[in-house]
C-alpha cells in the first residue's frame, strides 16, 4: 500500500482485521468524543465494527490498519465499490489526534485511493459530518470538492453529512456548482501560488501568500454562487492539476459573449495537453449557455498565446505596456477572439 506523505511516518500499514475491533472502535469513539453531540452506539448503529475486515470484503472492498512501533493501532480506513458509475467509496478515515499532521492521515488515504484506482475505480466518494471541519479540510487539500446535498441520518447523533468526490482515472474536467466551487478553494489556491512562482501571468506577482490566494478562489466561488461565473476544474490521476473560468456577466447588449480567463496549468502538470482540453471543454461550455462569442486577453509570449493560435482563434490587437513582470519589466497583451 503507498501513500502520499512527503516523508514516510513511523507506522506499518497492514491489513486491517477482525481481531483490530477495540482498536478500532477506540479510534472511532475517540474521534467523535471531541464534538459535541456526538454519540457512538457500536451495537445499536455500527455494529460491523466488531467485525470491520469481515465487512469489507464480503463488499468487495478493503481495510487497512496503521500500527506503531509498539504495536498500537493508531489510524484506520477502508473502501469499497458502490457498483455504479465505477465509483468507489472512502470510508472509516480516523486517526489519532497525536498524530494528525505527520503524515498518517495522507499515507492510509492516498493507499486506499490506488488501491480503488487499481480496481478501475473512475471516481471516489465519501462522506463526512458537517461538524468535522478538520476532516473537510483535509479532504479538500487532497482534491476533493462537495458533491450533492447533505444526507440526514436518523440516529442518536442526529448527523448531518457532505458528501464529498473527485474523479481519479486519467484526465478529467468538471463544471464546479457553488458547494464545489466554494469547497476548492484550499486546491485551487495552492495552485495559483504555484503558478505564480513558475512565473504565470495571472494578475498577481510572488510572492503570492496562501492567503491571498485563498482570497482569490473565494471571489470566484461567490461569483460561481451567483450565476455569473463558469469554473472548470481539471483533474489528472485524482489530483487538481488545472482550471480555466468563463466570465458571464456582459453588458446589457452583449449578451452572446463570455470571456475566458486564468486559463492555468499546475506547473507539475506542463505539456500533458491540459490547456488544450481546458480551452476546448470551456468553449463546450460557452456554447451550452448560449453564447456564440468569445474573448481572451494574454500576455504575449505566454504558453497560451500559442494555444490559442493553434486552437483557431483570432488575434484581435495588442496593447505594449499592459502590465509588468517579477522583474518590473512591462509586458505586452495579446487579445483574442472566436466565433463560435
Amino acid at each position: 500500500m503507498s501513500g502520499a506523505a512527503s516523508s514516510p511516518p513511523p507506522f506499518a500499514i497492514r491489513a486491517g482485521r477482525d481481531a483490530d475491533a477495540a482498536a478500532f472502535i477506540r479510534l472511532v469513539g475517540d474521534a467523535w468524543g471531541e464534538y459535541p453531540n456526538c454519540i457512538l452506539d457500536v451495537d445499536g448503529e455500527v455494529p460491523e465494527l466488531r467485525a470491520l475486515a469481515t465487512y469489507f470484503a464480503q463488499a468487495g472492498g478493503a481495510l487497512w490498519a496503521a500500527e506503531t512501533p509498539e504495536g498500537r493501532v493508531a489510524g484506520m480506513v477502508a473502501t469499497r465499490p458502490l457498483g455504479s458509475d465505477r465509483a468507489w467509496e472512502i470510508c472509516k478515515m480516523y486517526v489519532e489526534k497525536g498524530q494528525r499532521g505527520s503524515g498518517l492521515a495522507h499515507a492510509l488515504l492516498g493507499g486506499a485511493e490506488a488501491h480503488a484506482r487499481a480496481q478501475g475505480a473512475a471516481r471516489i466518494v465519501l462522506w463526512t459530518d458537517t461538524r468535522f471541519e478538520a476532516a473537510h479540510r483535509f479532504y479538500e487539500k487532497r482534491g476533493y470538492v462537495r458533491a450533492g446535498s447533505i444526507r440526514i441520518l436518523d440516529d442518536l447523533s442526529k448527523s448531518l453529512e457532505f458528501r464529498y468526490a473527485k474523479p481519479v482515472a486519467g484526465l478529467a474536467i468538471e463544471a464546479l456548482d457553488a458547494a464545489a466551487a466554494a469547497s476548492a478553494e484550499r486546491s485551487l489556491a495552492a495552485m495559483l501560488v504555484a503558478c505564480v512562482a513558475d512565473g504565470a501571468a495571472t494578475g498577481h506577482l510572488p510572492p503570492l501568500s496562501p492567503e491571498v490566494a485563498r482570497g482569490v478562489w473565494k471571489r470566484v466561488s461567490g461569483e460561481v454562487a451567483l450565476g455569473s461565473r463558469l469554473l472548470l476544474v481539471a483533474w489528472q490521476e485524482g489530483r487538481v492539476a488545472g482550471t480555466v473560468q468563463l466570465h458571464l456577466a456582459q453588458a446589457q447588449d452583449q449578451p452572446h459573449r463570455a470571456m475566458v480567463e486564468q486559463l492555468l496549468v499546475h506547473p507539475e502538470f506542463r505539456r500533458q495537453g491540459i490547456g488544450r482540453a481546458l480551452l476546448q471543454r470551456v468553449e463546450q461550455a460557452a456554447r451550452g449557455v448560449g453564447r456564440s462569442l468569445l474573448t481572451f486577453d494574454i500576455r504575449a509570449g505566454a504558453a497560451a498565446e500559442a494555444l490559442c493560435r493553434s486552437a483557431g482563434w483570432v488575434e484581435a490587437g495588442r496593447i505594449p505596456g499592459f502590465s509588468r513582470d517579477a522583474a518590473g519589466a512591462l509586458q505586452e497583451q495579446v487579445f483574442f477572439y472566436r466565433k463560435l
